[in-house]
């Protein structure tokens, strides 16, 4: 398929996307954070060039609207705790991270507490007072620590999404308001994208009536927004984009073909069943299989040798794209 068709597609997918909502509000807290997080000594000042970093981390799965008035949609799995996972252990390499997040799926420092927070981790004193319970006390005082402290450094801007229409508009946003940040800027696509959606304007208003038989719906291709992300939103961004598999057989080969068709600079490859104990960071240089460290209590998910990775890699495209 020519870049035309595919720009043609990208253009017809936002003109026939509901408006976003907000979207002033979004501009202006970009506008801000990039701001605040903006260095005086220029990009080309490599000794200092960490404290300029920044990194758009996406996580959880979009969801895929049936009517306009939307009561039912079309969902994934996606839990969510890899971008939130890796999103810490950016913030503690010293970037400022813009978390583009699915509504209700695992937030930043917030994966050691019970699924139920409120539920779980508070009692009530007396009649008057509530307080964290014993139990879980120690786990709460770092998740709001760490998390007040990240926010109060302006190393975090979180913003939320729930569709498909609402993800890819937020992140075009984004990957504009970072373009003229360059090398120094990165992409790690870990949201979970739907692959097909159904065409805002072919879709009924109100909820569809459930006793009017089967249900046949036409689903159309989401276009790759990746290629223009990488071609024309950010050209200079070091961008990392995720393949999960169910077979295993297949991955590496479909990771490789995804890094050459879309000039990523690495795919992090993993299969459903394995996803947690390891993956595949897949490039041009060669691949490497990153483990979590079950040795090491504070390193034992794989997104901390990960992201350690990562940014290695990154440092090294920073320095290569000054010389």
């Amino acid at each position: 398929m020519s870049s035309e068709v595919v720009e043609d597609e990208i253009s017809s997918f936002f003109e026939s996307s509901p408006p976003l909502k907000n979207m002033d509000g979004i501009i202006k807290k970009l506008n801000r954070f990039i701001k605040l997080n903006s260095s005086s000594r220029g990009e080309n000042h490599q000794s200092d060039w960490r404290e300029e970093d920044r990194v758009c981390v996406t996580s959880g799965g979009t969801t895929v609207p049936l009517e306009q008035r939307c009561v039912r949609y079309i969902d994934n799995f996606s839990s969510g705790n890899r971008g939130a996972a890796s999103t810490e252990n950016f913030v503690k390499a010293g970037y400022a991270v813009i978390f583009l997040y699915r509504r209700g799926t695992c937030q930043p420092y917030c994966r050691s507490l019970p699924d139920d927070p409120f539920l779980e981790c508070f009692e009530f004193r007396d009649k008057r007072n509530i307080q964290v319970h014993a139990s879980h006390l120690e786990a709460v005082k770092l998740a709001v620590m760490d998390h007040q402290a990240a926010v109060a450094d302006g190393r975090l801007l979180k913003l939320p999404f729930s569709t498909i229409y609402e993800y890819l508009q937020m992140l075009r946003l984004i990957a504009t308001a970072l373009k003229d940040v360059g090398s120094c800027s990165m992409f790690y696509l870990a949201a979970a994208v739907s692959d097909f959606y159904v065409p805002w304007e072919s879709m009924t208003e109100h909820k569809i009536e459930s006793g009017s038989g089967p249900l046949d719906i036409r689903l159309a291709q989401v276009p790759k927004m990746l290629s223009i992300l990488r071609s024309n939103w950010a050209p200079n961004a070091f961008c990392i984009s995720f393949k999960l598999e169910t077979d295993s057989k297949i991955l590496i080969e479909k990771a490789t073909k995804a890094l050459q068709k879309y000039k990523v600079h690495a795919v992090v490859a993993s299969e459903l069943s394995t996803r947690k104990e390891e993956v595949v960071v897949v490039s041009s240089s060669g691949n490497v299989v990153v483990r979590r460290d079950c040795d090491k209590p504070d390193e034992s998910i794989v997104e901390y040798n990960l992201i350690r990775l990562i940014v290695d890699r990154h440092s090294t495209y920073i320095k290569e794209s000054h010389s």
